[in-house]
Parts: structure tokens; C-alpha cells; sequence
């Protein structure tokens, strides 16, 4: 039997209305199980790169948490000056969001790429007891397709590299995306990030460069892929650097942070 185009107009509506409230109540119903996720994989990351014993067998999301709560305190502070925020509460801070909120600003030129900075920003401590072992940066800039998302690990000194992750890109397959491979990344602990005068100085350089004994600020470079290589020597320098993190970890050397 055919109907009448007033009818299928009609039907064709109400189905359309049907569907999308049942795609809206399941977005709904779902994203605290997405955003839970989101943190447990950022503290999956962050206590990989830390090198604390226990994420090795944290395989669970109870064992990771517990490795992570047992080992890692969350600090936000303000990043231009360096000093604590303290009236901010680390585990309701969003870094991510922080970058796109009014208080944000426009960042100075720069090769890394990143467009825009936010007033506070938060990092991880590896502590035992309040003895703070290991500092751990998030970091981010362009490589060749993305914009690549990772965390920096540095030593007590604020110096001395400990390791690097990167937990969000979307480089070349094989070329740029070896930035996760972890024969890469072990290429990482024991080198200096910053030269005698506190400057930036850690690379990425074409070719091999050898053991940290031999070249201190230079790490291997990715096979075919120049400038994803640029790329994550650009985006580690800058949150090193004076607009990053540089005058937190000037004030953490000194003993007063």
C-alpha cells in the first residue's frame, strides 16, 4: 500500500528523532566510563615513563591505580612564574582544556608550533615520603601530520633525562610513529636536556648519535622521518625553555619548589 508523501515525510522525522535521542542517551551513559578511561590510561603513561617499579606488573586498572596513587603526587602551578597554584585542585585541573580556556594566551613564536598557552599547568612528582625523586612534563607540539602528545621524565637534578612516552599522534606508520617504539625511547635516559648555561640543549639529530657518555644532549634520529625528528626536538626544547616549564625547574633547582 502506498502513502502519502505528507506520511513519509513524517515517519521519515520521527525516526530520525528516535535515533538521535538513543545516539544522545548513549553518548550521555557512557562518557564517565570514557572519561575514567582517559585517566586511567594518562596515569597508564605517566608511571611507565616514571620507571617506578610497580608498573611493570600494573596490568589491572586497581594495580595501576594503586601504583600511581602510591607513588605519584600531581602539582599545578602557574606557568609563567613557576610558583604553586594552590588554590587549584590537581585532580579537577584538565591541562588539555586549560589550553583552550579564557585565561589561555596566545604563545610567542615558535618552532614547536604550539598556538596558545595556559595560565596554570599541571606535571607529576615521583616522590618517596617528600623526597621528590623524579619530575614528570607533559609536552606537546607539531611534528610532520599532528600535533604529538607525550610526557618528559627528568631526574631530582632537573637535568638528567629518565625517559620519554608519547601517548597521542598521528605520525607515519613505520617513519615519524617510531616515536613510540620503545628502542627509541630507551635511547633517552641518562642524557642532559639542558647544556653548562641552562639552555635547552637536548636533540634529536640525523643519524646516530651514540651513548649519553659520548653525546649528552643528542638522541638518534628516525629513520625517513626528518621532521617528526624536528618535531620532537622543537616541542621537548620549548617546554624546557623560558614559555614551558624553565622557570618552575630554575626555582626546583634552587631548592625552592
Amino acid at each position: 500500500m502506498a502513502h502519502s508523501t505528507p506520511y513519509t515525510i513524517f515517519f521519515a522525522g520521527a525516526v530520525s528523532v528516535v535515533c538521535g535521542v538513543l545516539v544522545a542517551s548513549a553518548a550521555v551513559a557512557l562518557k564517565p566510563m570514557q572519561d575514567a578511561n582517559k585517566v586511567l590510561d594518562q596515569r597508564k603513561q605517566v608511571i611507565s615513563v616514571a620507571g617506578v617499579a610497580c608498573a611493570e606488573t600494573a596490568a589491572d586498572p586497581a594495580a595501576i591505580n594503586a601504583c600511581y596513587e602510591g607513588n605519584i603526587r600531581e602539582v599545578v602551578i602557574d606557568l609563567k612564574t613557576g610558583e604553586p597554584a594552590p588554590d587549584i585542585n590537581p585532580e579537577e585541573f584538565d591541562m588539555r582544556r586549560a589550553f583552550k580556556d579564557e585565561t589561555s594566551v596566545e604563545a610567542p613564536q615558535n618552532a614547536a608550533k604550539v598556538l596558545r598557552l595556559p595560565k596554570h599547568a599541571k606535571f607529576f612528582q615521583v616522590v618517596d615520603g617528600e623526597t621528590v625523586k623524579t619530575l614528570i612534563l607533559p609536552i606537546q607540539g607539531y611534528g610532520l601530520w599532528s600535533v604529538l602528545y607525550g610526557f618528559l621524565a627528568l631526574d631530582a637534578d632537573a637535568d638528567t633525562i629518565k625517559g620519554i612516552t608519547f601517548y597521542e599522534h598521528g605520525e607515519t606508520p613505520g617513519l615519524g610513529g617510531e616515536v613510540d617504539n620503545p628502542k627509541w625511547k630507551a635511547q633517552w635516559p641518562g642524557r642532559d636536556a639542558y647544556n653548562e648555561q641552562w639552555e635547552p640543549a637536548i636533540k634529536v639529530i640525523k643519524g646516530s648519535a651514540g651513548p649519553p657518555a659520548e653525546a649528552p644532549h643528542s638522541v638518534d634520529g628516525l629513520s625517513g622521518a626528518t621532521i617528526t625528528s624536528n618535531g620532537v626536538t622543537n616541542l621537548v626544547q620549548f617546554w624546557l625553555g623560558e614559555n614551558g616549564f624553565g622557570p618552575y625547574l630554575s626555582k626546583f633547582r634552587e631548592g625552592r619548589s
